[in-house]
């Protein structure tokens, strides 16, 4: 009798010094799960969160809930992940804007650091940015762009969405890779430089499928190229960048999901696998192609080891060109 009570007793102090987060895994998720976004809703960042957070949904019949928190170049939604709670139920969806390229253009006044404050899960998607150009611009190719702001140094003016956002930093590195001088005219939003550059008011620019094509299809505009490694299944007649000239040459834009660190391992391994799944699906990859985005579903490992890579890419063209935030 005496025996078997201090087995019991044994028993129960076991199960008390258990590690607190060893309780929820079995049952994840068993209430809904928050997907933190720093940007509004209508973006791609937000559709594709939407996208994935529904079929979520379904596969788990807990809701999992896109939260907009936008502002500060997606910082303040981002922030909020890095210090919640590490238990799975607050999760972040992030453009490669807010983890790859803010650390370079905010330095030590950028509140989280996206390798040691966040567990990755997954890249989900790619965007290609497409080289695009004002319809009467004579350029034609890579080639012919290069030859033609070779031949009129500072002439050639090129639009952003804004200092420092990505497909400002996109023409930076094809400005520096080819060593030519254009100039940049940065614009409130991609909205208005598109508008621009139809207009004849600056000659040329990266932007992402679903913000060019439109326009490239109606004529306004013409597509030199495309910044991904390989072609775009959105538009596969237009040529790479490397394959048009400029051989390494890689800008695409990216959207992952990410937990704060500390998130138990066998919680970032399901959504892993699961969010996988849901790339896989004929509906979703047919709402992604139509976005101009592919599907990618990497490993948390491999998401982490290209995250360094992008962050030490991105932070030496913000150097190089004297990026700063507006």
């Amino acid at each position: 009798m005496q025996k078997s009570l201090l087995q019991l007793v044994a028993a129960c102090a076991l199960l008390l010094i258990l590690p607190l987060q060893a309780w929820p895994q079995a049952a994840y998720p068993n209430h809904p799960v928050r997907i933190l976004l720093g940007f509004p809703p209508g973006q791609a960042t937000d559709t594709v969160a939407r996208a994935i957070g529904q079929k979520l949904s379904q596969i788990y019949g807990q809701p999992f809930v896109v939260e907009n928190r936008p502002g500060a170049a997606g910082i303040i939604g981002t922030d909020l992940v890095a210090k919640a709670p590490a238990d799975g139920y607050t999760l972040v969806m992030f453009s490669s804007g807010v983890f790859a390229v803010n650390p370079g253009l905010y330095g030590a006044k950028l509140p989280y650091d996206p390798v040691k404050d966040f567990a990755p899960i997954t890249v989900a998607v790619s965007v290609p940015l497409f080289l695009v150009a004002n319809a009467s611009f004579s350029p034609n190719t890579v080639k012919e762009l290069i030859a033609y702001a070779k031949a009129n140094p500072g002439k050639v003016n090129f639009a952003s969405g804004g200092n420092g956002v990505t497909n400002h930093l996109a023409m930076e590195l094809f400005r520096s890779t080819a060593g030519l001088d254009m100039v940049h005219v940065p614009y409130k939003g991609g909205p208005p430089a598109l508008t621009a550059l139809i207009a004849g008011e600056v000659q040329v620019m990266f932007e992402t499928g679903p913000g060019a094509l439109p326009h490239v299809k109606t004529g306004k505009l013409k597509a030199i190229a495309v910044g991904s490694a390989k072609r775009s299944s959105a538009a596969p007649e237009v040529p790479t960048v490397a394959e048009s000239g400029l051989p390494g040459f890689e800008s695409i834009a990216w959207i992952c999901m990410a937990a704060p660190a500390g998130t138990p391992e066998p919680i970032i391994n399901k959504l892993h696998g699961d969010i996988v799944k849901v790339l896989a699906m004929p509906d979703i990859k047919e709402r992604f192609s139509a976005l101009g985005a592919d599907p990618v579903g990497n490993t948390p490992e491999e998401f982490s080891a290209y995250l360094k890579a992008e962050i030490g890419k991105w932070s030496a063209v913000v150097k190089n060109s004297g990026a700063k935030v507006d």
